[in-house]
């Protein structure tokens, strides 16, 4: 899944336009006539972001000054990817020359041979090595180097600091364990008027992801490690279901109302009725500016259980298609607009304050070494936002494995949607079975992939 946005709640925006289609992938050539090397994009913000079209605009206005031999076109649509056209775009030669993807496509991409192969190039990304060697392993499949990562996210335990006073819990030492949460949800639950402890999602196929994290978080697993069998018949899949259970109807933590949702979920922890759910950081500013809650209520802390935390993300690959001209001019823009440390599109922080943006969420960081001092020197100095509020989640991802998405993600979270909302939804739940049943699923969905 991917999580809810980007900085400044610019979701994934981004496939090609159907009015635009004629300008993407093939038809866009090396504009060799003008002496200029044409590259089109995605992922343009649409024009209802004004603020965020306009950033966008201006920095590739400001890249072709600087690169007058560069003429890029970007393209616009929401959202940047859409699952249901992708495949068709790449087979049909409609994709840009440069284009957007989740961490969970690359090795897709590759495997279609839709990609092309950027190990050749990538040494004239100056921003290359200073990038987060776990992010950049993403795009790399057997050796070769085909995308370049953008930005990323991984899940925490965001909570409600003042229903955690309310209730008598330190909100300073936020749950660690998730028997812990489970104690903190009983109490935040026990303060009534419909205030739940703690909520989950179980429906459209967001379950079988936070199904995903919760295991992850446990030390488990949802497929082997050569991602050809299901691996949540496990002791951890059924604690991760047993306590959710246990949650639900013996301490009845989590309200009577299920088959949740995220926008559900934000709703309630908006409305000041819900004391935790797993989320990104990036929820905090739609709990706030969309939802009604105060920055200084909202708090985050790393994933519960102390072993691993889901991570997602995106990034941008390059049509197979694309000559060297293209492809190094893509690298270019790429350097210009996401990956240089405190400036561009997504690092200008002076520019996203001046605007009423949030300043300072505990994104995960995507450099390393001086590269991630300035970039965080840059975010402190322009700091909006309570950062004291998520610096437990800072200091406790430093402790956890980051893992990414299994493969046949959607189809996965499918099936384990199904796990989830039953157990959420019937007392006499049979976990056991459902596991099992789910694990003959997955395996057949794995043995088609």
């Amino acid at each position: 899944m991917s999580s809810t946005g980007f900085r400044r709640t610019l979701l994934t925006l981004m496939a090609c336009s159907s009015l635009a289609l004629t300008a993407c992938g093939a038809d866009d050539e090396d504009d060799s006539a003008s002496g200029k090397t044409r590259i089109t994009v995605n992922c343009m913000p649409p024009k209802s972001a004004k603020v965020d079209r306009q950033f966008f605009e201006e920095d590739i206005a400001a890249f072709e000054k600087q690169n007058p031999d560069i003429d890029v076109v970007p393209h616009d649509a929401f959202p940047c990817q859409d699952p249901k056209t992708f495949d068709a775009k790449l087979a049909g030669g409609q994709m840009e020359d440069v284009f957007y993807t989740y961490f969970t496509d690359a090795r897709h991409v590759v495997d279609i041979n839709q990609a092309a192969d950027l190990t050749p190039y990538v040494k004239e990304l100056k921003s290359y090595e200073t990038i987060q060697q776990q992010l950049r392993d993403i795009y790399t499949v057997d050796g070769k180097i085909y995308g370049i990562p953008r930005t990323g996210y991984s899940m925490g335990l965001i909570y409600n600091r003042a229903l955690f006073e309310k209730a008598g819990l330190d909100p300073a030492q936020p749950p660690a364990t998730w028997d812990e949460v489970r104690e903190a949800a009983r109490k935040i639950a026990a303060l009534g008027d419909g205030t739940v402890g703690y909520a989950d999602y179980s429906a459209q196929n967001q379950g079988g992801w936070h199904f995903t994290a919760e295991l992850y978080s446990q030390g488990g697993d949802v497929v082997s490690a050569d991602g050809k069998k299901a691996t949540v018949d496990t002791l951890e899949g059924r604690a991760v279901l047993q306590t959710l259970h246990d949650m639900r109807w013996t301490d009845e933590s989590m309200g009577s109302k299920q088959l949740l949702v995220i926008n559900d979920v934000q709703q309630m922890m908006g409305s000041g009725k819900l004391g935790m759910y797993l989320a990104a950081p990036d929820n905090i500013p739609i709990l706030v500016k969309e939802k009604g809650a105060d920055y200084e209520d909202i708090a985050i802390a790393p994933m519960p259980g102390g072993e691993a935390t889901l991570v997602g993300g995106d990034g941008y690959m390059f049509n197979k298609k694309a000559t060297p001209e293209q492809i190094r001019a893509g690298l270019k823009w790429l350097d210009h607009m996401f990956l240089t440390p405190g400036d561009g599109f997504l690092g200008d922080y002076a520019r996203a304050k001046k605007n009423d943006a949030p300043v300072g969420l505990p994104e995960p960081r995507l450099f390393t070494g001086a590269a991630d001092e300035k970039d965080q020197q840059v975010k402190q100095a322009n700091a909006n936002v309570p950062v004291e509020n998520y610096q437990a989640f800072l200091d406790g991802n430093q402790d956890l494995e980051m893992k990414i998405e299994p493969p046949s993600a959607q189809q996965i979270y499918s099936v384990l949607d199904g796990v989830v909302s039953a157990v959420l939804t019937k007392e006499d739940a049979d976990i056991d079975q459902l596991l099992e049943d789910a694990s003959g699923k997955i395996d057949g969905i794995l043995g088609r992939g």
